[in-house]
């Protein structure tokens, strides 16, 4: 027998077949029908099964590295949602090793978080952004709330990098190894099994956690996590061709009370009810049963992945002699799998766009920062994505990225926001303008595609307000007309009175309180240059006036120092 992973050969003895299938029986401590029917075959194919289960499906980085250490190859891969995250990784060429590297230096809170970089904002947006504690979406003159805590988008972008490699994979019986992944349509309940397609945008449905991420629309049907409906998926496995089943069972039993912390926790307690009963049958199919112990992990606890990866292990290496003697009985010793080759240049020479009624090609294009030269990077791509979402324009941004004869097309299928009105709220404080409350009401695609206006009411010790109009470009050529009112009170050195502007003799003053009213409105175009700078033109027409009362009472005689009005209040201009 040819051995995998360079390991000594070893001969079996030449007796007559009953006695060969004795020997086997001996040396895997099966019954003799099991092994029976699986060496008559002419190779013995093995299925692994990686369940769903959050954060505590980083065991099953720890439990595949011990099924390499044994020399077991895998022939089929069904895993539902972070089973479907690591076993698409893996199906897709990656080792055991690679993806503990991979993991190990991901950051999950800025992905589940969806966190843009500040750079990704226009500088308007950064401004509204930071000065606004509450924003309320409006749609159709009522409150509405996001779908989820997070859009996916930075775990989506991740997705596409790290599977990158197999891109042009359609149908996943394809992958180096074949791989199937498990959803839930979110309208009937279904379960749905996902064997073709784009592969990071299947994995992203199958891992849809509700209330975690948004649903996932493929095709007519919008999806959420495989694991509302079977978190375990062996059937489908064994209908892949699998003999033998190896499965990793990160789920958790139901919690006692104390250990419902966090809505994400209740709502598996409530998925638990029907999948604990579920894997009572479940275990029993499987041939080996690995179960790490991550019972004292919660589903978010991605900072644990040391200890969560080494139960993956622990679990494992309780069955490594049933592992070893699996790999011995196994014909796949020719089996190869390529090497995943990630890349991080891109040469994109075509830009499709689907979904886009609204915003115009000019507009994406320009916050792509998509320019004339075809080489770019995943890097300046991922800031381009980010720059179409900081604008809150899209619910989703999904792309695709397909060979074609000169370079790569990318393929944009953006699925519109439908609130366009947006109400802000805040307050304020400091040593000039003293307190005030804020109130923001922004509206979206008022005049044209692409525009923003923007209203800020200033309302408290001082009243002002900004007005502000722009029609984005991105990279290109953008418009702004703002309006700016500002009035403070603020007392000064006299000095600075006295030269800026003509004072009689004989004023003994040291300080002053003065009043500013500042009117501003400017019309500009602008353009920005590598996410940092901004390069405006345009014209601005400004009214400042100040004013005090403390030089309203004059001696009889003497010349007033400005402009009198009617309440008694001394205009400098």
């Amino acid at each position: 027998m040819t051995p995998i992973n360079g390991s000594t050969s070893i001969s079996l003895p030449k007796f007559d077949t009953l006695k060969k299938l004795l020997f086997l029986v001996i040396l895997l401590g099966a019954s003799p029908i099991a092994i029976a029917q699986d060496t008559a075959k002419k190779d013995l194919k093995i299925g692994l099964v990686l369940s769903g289960g959050g954060a505590k499906g980083l065991a099953h980085i720890g439990a595949l590295k011990v099924i390499e250490e044994a020399g077991v190859k895998i022939d089929y891969i069904g895993g539902t949602s972070i089973g479907a995250i690591v076993g698409a990784l893996y199906a897709a060429g990656y080792t055991a090793t690679e993806l503990d590297s991979i993991f190990r230096t991901t950051d999950f809170t800025n992905l589940i978080e969806d966190n843009l970089p500040r750079s990704a904002k226009t500088f308007y947006e950064k401004e509204d952004s930071e000065r606004y504690a509450i924003t309320l979406p409006f749609n159709n003159f009522k409150v509405s709330a996001p779908p989820a805590y997070s859009g996916g988008q930075n775990v989506y972008n991740e997705l596409v990098k790290l599977l990158y490699p197999v891109k042009n994979i359609t149908e996943f019986d394809k992958l180096p190894i074949p791989f199937l992944c498990l959803a839930t349509d979110v309208e009937t309940g279904e379960e749905v099994v996902l064997t073709e397609g784009y592969l990071p945008l299947s994995v992203m449905a199958s891992g849809a956690l509700p209330s975690l991420f948004e649903p996932v629309k493929i095709g007519d049907r919008l999806l959420i996590d495989g694991g509302v409906v079977n978190n375990y998926p062996i059937q489908k496995v064994k209908e892949m061709g699998a003999d033998i089943i190896i499965g990793v069972d990160v789920q958790h039993g139901l919690r006692k009370r104390d250990g419902l912390i966090s809505a994400t926790e209740i709502l598996m307690q409530i998925n638990n009810y029907r999948t604990v009963l579920d894997m009572e049958e479940k275990s029993k199919l499987t041939d080996i049963y690995i179960r790490p112990e991550v019972s004292k992990f919660s589903v978010i606890d991605f900072n644990l992945y040391d200890r969560i990866i080494e139960s993956g292990s622990v679990a494992a290496e309780k069955s490594f002699e049933e592992l070893k003697k699996l790999a011995l009985v196994q014909h796949s010793a020719n089996r190869t799998i390529a090497k995943v080759m990630p890349s991080e240049n891109l040469i994109i020479d075509r830009l499709t766009l689907i979904g886009s009624a609204d915003y115009s090609r000019g507009y994406i294009k320009g916050k792509l920062r998509l320019g004339n030269d075809k080489e770019t990077t995943f890097s300046r791509l991922q800031q381009g994505v980010g720059n179409l979402a900081a604008t809150k324009n899209f619910q989703t941004i999904h792309y695709q990225l397909q060979d074609n004869q000169e370079g790569e097309e990318l393929i944009l299928d953006l699925t519109e926001n439908p609130v366009k009105t947006f109400v802000r709220l805040g307050a304020h404080y400091d040593d000039l303008y003293k307190t005030a409350a804020m109130l923001n009401v922004t509206r979206k695609e008022l005049l044209s595609q692409d525009d923003v206006l923007s209203f800020d009411l200033i309302i408290g010790d001082n009243v002002r307000y900004n007005f502000q109009y722009y029609l984005d470009k991105g990279s290109y050529w953008s418009f702004g007309l703002n309006s700016r009112f500002n009035d403070f009170n603020k007392e000064i050195d006299f000095d600075i009175i006295r030269g800026n502007f003509d004072v009689p003799q004989g004023v003994n003053l040291s300080t002053i309180n003065i009043d500013v009213t500042d009117l501003t409105n400017q019309i500009y175009v602008e353009t920005v240059l590598r996410e940092e700078f901004a390069f405006r033109t345009g014209i601005e027409h400004k009214l400042i006036k100040y004013g005090t009362r403390t030089l309203a009472q004059r001696g009889e005689g003497e010349d007033p120092l400005g402009q009198q009005t009617v309440d008694g209040k001394t205009l400098f201009e």
